[in-house]
């Protein structure tokens, strides 16, 4: 397909996907509920990290661990007490558990007393061109206690391992994309548009290589990065706005 005809369908199917009703069915929804930073940077943490297997699932087993929070994140992770970590124990989806969720509320708790905001945890290094580093950084942060139990390390991945990193990408697309339609948050502003990585799951993938916009064989970082390299032919400023076309259209089969 030449490239003006790709253009133009990743232009139509972004205005398309790109509306508020995205919101409803989709684990954006659940930091949607919330109007405080460190309430959407935590729920949405947790909805990134949860986003495995149908969008239905993900939004009940997000919205009942919200439910256990007392639906306040924020003060839940500062303020709650070895009682309240008891209920938690037993949550689970797929092969997040009690286990693991103990030691991302930890994480959490220690990590909010001396910032204000998850945001300065993803900064790339200065002049790096995209978001690379700074997933580095975070992960390594992450993984950097003596509590922190090993089979956690799975969910929270790293391009230094080749991982795609699809949720933690997802996660960086609502934090610092905005537009008038207001689906993304745009609330980090020091983590440029430009800078971000396109969420690769299968969808978007499916239909970036009918597009001839993913050439490598394997899955991984590599591929992510040739996806959004490929999109700045058409936005260099704005290139993961896309996902939003590649997603729908594949959760659609429309191309």
């Amino acid at each position: 397909m030449e490239s003006h005809s790709i253009f133009d369908l990743l232009e139509s199917n972004f205005k398309r996907y790109n509306q508020p009703n995205f919101i409803e069915d989709d684990p954006i929804a659940i930091p949607h509920k919330y109007s405080r930073l460190q309430d959407i940077e935590i729920s949405g943490f947790f909805a990134v990290t949860l986003a495995w297997g149908s969008r239905k699932v993900i939004l009940k087993k997000g919205n009942e661990l919200m439910s256990l929070m007392d639906n306040s994140p924020f003060d839940f992770v500062k303020h709650h007490s070895d009682g309240d970590l008891k209920t938690m124990t037993s949550f689970k989806h797929r092969t997040f558990n009690g286990t693991d969720l103990l030691f991302f509320i930890h994480f959490l708790k220690k990590y909010y007393r001396s910032h204000t905001t998850l945001e300065d945890a993803f900064l790339p290094t200065i002049g790096a061109k995209d978001i690379e580093t700074g997933l580095i950084g975070f992960q390594r942060q992450f993984i950097d206690d003596e509590y922190f139990p090993s089979r956690t390390q799975k969910h929270v991945s790293t391009p230094s391992r080749n991982s795609a990193c699809k949720r933690l990408n997802m996660y960086l697309r609502w934090m610092v994309r905005h537009d008038e339609h207001r689906v993304d948050f745009g609330l980090w502003k020091r983590i440029k548009t430009s800078q971000l990585i396109c969420p690769c799951d299968l969808h978007v993938e499916r239909v970036a290589r009918s597009l001839g916009l993913i050439r490598q064989s394997n899955g991984g970082w590599k591929m992510a990065k040739e996806l959004t390299d490929n999109l700045k032919q058409f936005d260099s400023e704005d290139p993961v706005k896309y996902d939003f076309a590649l997603f729908g259209m594949g959760m659609d089969r429309v191309y």
